[in-house]
């Protein structure tokens, strides 16, 4: 599976405030979960999403029309992947691996 961090920004909706748009954002990818193997996780700042990469793909292009859809003029979308394929990852497994390393790093002190 890979990861990915997106975050859609709107641009041209005549307010500072998006968190309409978050909210469809969010809708959004609660279907895009339950037809598939998609995971999401929303932060302050954007999404994490884990899954398999076409999947990535295609529910990311559906994020980035979202805005647009909604009204939105122009739409800011920034990307990031993380696809390892030398042994299964996940988000959780990328949090425990820097867990075990704060712990190492305290049972030193």
């Amino acid at each position: 599976m890979a990861i990915a961090e997106i975050t859609v920004i709107p641009v041209g909706t005549g307010s500072t405030s998006l968190s309409a748009y978050v909210a469809e954002l969010h809708a959004y990818l609660t279907a895009q979960q339950t037809a598939g193997s998609l995971s999401f996780q929303m932060t302050a700042m954007g999404t994490i999403l884990e899954g398999e990469l076409d999947e990535l793909f295609r529910v990311i292009r559906g994020m980035h029309e979202l805005p647009f859809e909604a009204g939105a003029q122009r739409v800011c979308t920034s990307v990031k992947f993380d696809d390892r394929r030398d042994k299964p990852g996940s988000v959780r497994q990328k949090l425990e691996s820097v867990e075990r390393q704060l712990e190492r790093r305290r049972s030193e002190l």
